[in-house]
Parts: C-alpha cells; sequence; structure tokens
C-alpha cells in the first residue's frame, strides 16, 4: 500500500506538557468548539484523549480506550499501551501536523504525559447509505446495485464479486488540503504491469488542493485533456467494474464518490453495456451494432438537412421536396439558424429536465417537448420535417450508455450543423476526417484509443462491436495487454459440447 500525504515536519513535538498539548491542537484547529479533549490521572500519569466530535464513533472511544486505561492498575507507556488497546491501526506521531490530520481523518489522539510520540487510532464515524440501483446506467437484466459514496462500502462489494487471492488494492491519499483516499484495483495475475506502473505514476505526480469525485479525478489523470471524447470510463456498476477488472484493464476508486473509473478504454467500450452479455449473443451483437449506428444518424441528421437545403436540393426527391417547401413556406430564418434554434432549445429543455424533480421533470419533458414544438411550428419558427429530424436525433443519442460520450455527441452536433450551413456536404465530410483523426491519433492510458480498428485486431472484434458466443470467446482483448490472455484452455473440439441427458 502507498500513502501520499502533505510533507511531515521532520522535528518531535514531544515530550511537552498535557495542557500546551491541548492548547496547540485547539489553535490548530482555530478554536473550533468541536474538538473534544478528556484529562485524567493515573498511577500519578496525566493522560489526554483528544478527538473531534463529529467524526468518530465515541461509544468506541469510551469502551475501548478510555474505560481500559482507567480500570488498569499497571503504568502506561506508549508501547504497552499499543499493544492493550483492543483497537487495530495505531500509529505512532511526532508532530502537531500529523496529528490534525489523523484526527481530520476520524481518529483519537492519546498522549501520556513525558512520552516521546502520540498514538492515533482510525474509530472515524461513516455516514454512508445502504447500496441501491443505479440512476444513469439503468439495466433490464442482470444485477441492480450501484456503488455508493463509502470507499468501505465499494471495496467491499468488489471483493464480494471478485473473489481472487491475486485482486489487488493499492491505496494512495491524494490531496494537500482535503486529503482522500483513492484506491487502484487490478488483478495481478492478468493486467499488464505497464498500465499498473503508468496509473501509479499518475496518480502519485498528481498534486491538487482536493479531489472531489472519480469524474474529476478522470480530468486530472487522463492523456488529452482537451478533446472532446471522454479517455476513461466512469460507471457506477459494480458488475461493469469487475467484469472490466477481469478483462485485465484497472481500476481506481474515490472515497465520498458513487463512481469508480476504468481504464485503460477504447472508443467503442462506450457503447458497450453488460447488459449485452446477460443476452443472447445474436442480441448482443445488434444492440452494440445499433447503438453505433444510432450514433451516426445523431451527429449526421440535423447537419444533411442543412446541407441539402442551402446547397444541395438536388439531393432531395420531388416529392419530399415539395413537403419541404410548404413546411418552410412560412419559416424567416434560413436553414442553419433554423437548426441551431430549434437544437439549442431542445438541449435547454433536456437540461432543466434533468435537474427538475424526477416527477416535474418527466413531466417537463413531454409536455414541454409537445407544447413547445407544436408552438413553435405554427408561429412559423420551424417546419414539422426539422422537428421530425431533431427528435431523431435526440432520441439516437439516448441509445449510448455512457453518459459522457453522450454529452461529446450532443456537442458535436453544433459544429457540424455550422460547417454544413457554410460549406454544404464537403464541410459535414471535411468534419468527419477531422473527427476521424483525431480519434485515431487519442490514447487511453497510451494505449490506442480506436482499437481494435486502428490497429486492427480481427480477434479484438468480440470485445468491442460484436458479441459472439461465449464458447467461442477464449481469448482477451489483446488491445489491453494482458498478461493471460485466455479466458480459459481452448478444447481440442471447438464445437460447442452436447448437453447430455
Amino acid at each position: 500500500m502507498r500513502r501520499r500525504s502533505r510533507k511531515r515536519t521532520s522535528s518531535s513535538y514531544f515530550p511537552c506538557e498535557i495542557e500546551k498539548f491541548a492548547t496547540d491542537i485547539k489553535d490548530f484547529f482555530q478554536s473550533s468548539p468541536d474538538v473534544t479533549s478528556k484529562q485524567f490521572e493515573h498511577q500519578g500519569q496525566k493522560i489526554i484523549v483528544i478527538f473531534i466530535n463529529y467524526m468518530v464513533e465515541k461509544e468506541n472511544i469510551y469502551k475501548h480506550i478510555i474505560h481500559v486505561m482507567q480500570q488498569s492498575d499497571e503504568e502506561w507507556n506508549t508501547e504497552s499501551l499499543m499493544n492493550k488497546i483492543p483497537i487495530s491501526g495505531g500509529e505512532l506521531r511526532s508532530s502537531l501536523k500529523e496529528i490534525g490530520e489523523d484526527l481530520m481523518m476520524g481518529s483519537v489522539a492519546i498522549y501520556i504525559e513525558g512520552q516521546e510520540h502520540c498514538i492515533t487510532y482510525g474509530v472515524p464515524q461513516l455516514e454512508q447509505r445502504e447500496p441501491d440501483r443505479a440512476e444513469t446506467e439503468s439495466l433490464i437484466f442482470g444485477p441492480k446495485i450501484a456503488f455508493t459514496e463509502s470507499i468501505q462500502t465499494n471495496l467491499n462489494i468488489i471483493h464480494w464479486r471478485l473473489d481472487n487471492p491475486s485482486l489487488v488494492t493499492e491505496k494512495f491519499i491524494i490531496g494537500n488540503e482535503i486529503p482522500t483516499e483513492v484506491r487502484l484495483v487490478y488483478l495481478k495475475s492478468i493486467a499488464n504491469d505497464e498500465n499498473v506502473k503508468e496509473m501509479r505514476r499518475r496518480l502519485n505526480k498528481l498534486q491538487t488542493d482536493d479531489v472531489l469525485e472519480s469524474s474529476v479525478l478522470t480530468q486530472y489523470i487522463d492523456d488529452n485533456s482537451y478533446s472532446i471524447f471522454p479517455q476513461l470510463y466512469v460507471t457506477e456498476l459494480p458488475d461493469r467494474f469487475c467484469y472490466e477488472i477481469k478483462e485485465g484493464k484497472i481500476g481506481v476508486m474515490v472515497d465520498k464518490s458513487p463512481s469508480a473509473v476504468i481504464a485503460p478504454i477504447n472508443f467503442f467500450s462506450f457503447f458497450e453495456s453488460t447488459e449485452d452479455l446477460y443476452t443472447r449473443w445474436y442480441m448482443g451483437t445488434f444492440i452494440r451494432l445499433m447503438r453505433l449506428i444510432a450514433m451516426f444518424l445523431s451527429i449526421t441528421l440535423t447537419p444533411f438537412y442543412v446541407a441539402a437545403l442551402t446547397f444541395h436540393y438536388e439531393f432531395i426527391p420531388t416529392a419530399l421536396l415539395v413537403s419541404l417547401g410548404h413546411s418552410r413556406s412560412r419559416v424567416p430564418f434560413p436553414p442553419l439558424l433554423e437548426a441551431l434554434i430549434l437544437e439549442f432549445l431542445i438541449e435547454l429543455i433536456r437540461e432543466a429536465g434533468a435537474r427538475l424533480p424526477t416527477k416535474v421533470g418527466q413531466t417537463m419533458g413531454i409536455v414541454g417537448g409537445i407544447v413547445i414544438g407544436q408552438a413553435i411550428v405554427q408561429a412559423g419558427f420551424t417546419s414539422n420535417i426539422l422537428i421530425i429530424i431533431v427528435a431523431l436525433s435526440t432520441l439516437a443519442s439516448f441509445t449510448v450508455p455512457s453518459y459522457l460520450m453522450g454529452s461529446a455527441i450532443r456537442i458535436m452536433r453544433f459544429p457540424l450543423i455550422i460547417m454544413a450551413g457554410f460549406w454544404g456536404f464537403i464541410g459535414i465530410f471535411y468534419s468527419y476526417a477531422l473527427i476521424l483523426i483525431h480519434v485515431v491519433k487519442q490514447q487511453s492510458l497510451k494505449r490506442p484509443y480506436f482499437a481494435p480498428i486502428y490497429p486492427f485486431r480481427y480477434k479484438d472484434l468480440n470485445n468491442s462491436i460484436l458479441r459472439i458466443p461465449f464458447h467461442q470467446s477464449n481469448y482477451r482483448a489483446a488491445s489491453n495487454m494482458p498478461k493471460d490472455k485466455k479466458r480459459y484452455e481452448e478444447p481440442s473440439n471447438t464445437k460447442k459440447p452436447d448437453i447430455e441427458e
């Protein structure tokens, strides 16, 4: 296990008088009224116990520390106290900064006057909720349990699902002002050592005051912070997290965050779901391909509408052209401005529905879309056909399981619409070329982001675009460079074994 924190003071603060120690601790916390201290004498020794009132389990302090010390007849010192207190994880501290940091993490400090060290024990009072259903990554089949804000609860779930002795959970403390526990999770027998070293290096190198959440951490450690595409996968589903760990990837968990990070990842991973594994292989393949097609339609339909009506009328069938002309007869705006207004309006409705309470948000999305859509058509701000196209584009963007990738697709539509309005189909295909070049150049933890298409590995198609039967998919994705490439030993007869009666 590793621990990063602020620099420690080399000079020892102890020994000192009990009263001075209590005063200095109070000053360290700006005379906070929540800093509680209890002084008592035992066998002629002065002893003080200090803790922050709302950070600790006070029952454990009085029962397992103060009561044990007062009931004993022996004379206490640092060594004997470490052996007799029935709480694990005692630490010897020699500076106020160390003690203060421990107290902020939910520890209790014990000092016997005249001793060279103070002892701290971790007895935090954990405020946590029970594991519940996932909110943003909903599933029809498979486990419904989601991560919580407690890293201890999340680790318990991971160990429960990955009952493997090679499971490693390295500990880091990141944050100069507000230290936060971060765990690096991987299977030592499968995960590539270079991937582990690279993630460990990035976590050790990270300098920040605070890590608010897993999504914030990804912005510090991803390969290209200026890219619109996410390069690390953030999930709230333990089954997705554990599946990726078994495939040779590595995970990162942050305390007080209900989600975890997976790396390395590729572009097509954002269109996968563990639900694809819980259905038949042909259904899983169909759904994955449908999501990719939906993504393409989401960023294509509205720009093609703008380009066709602005520059390329010859591409529109005559019957449809008449309908378009009649629909746009009252619209005072050019197709470019018309499309941008409607796309922006749809984003407003979607954002308002997401921020409002659940029941009100659902009503806002349905009623707002119908009422406002009908009103703007009657007012002549847009055409009926564009309403249909934008609605289809919006629905297509919702098929992406990852919220981050879905947001990237939503944003990409706007520059594509602008390019279509100025340069027509040439602007659209030029934008596609730029997007493709950008995606091909990206990396995730220094691994190719557009694998298995570039570099092309046909065996890895099963782990990204396709979902072939389990008895034919015994190799892990080579893009992750796992130590153990095989999920299981391939039998001599590759046909699916017959089931005996």
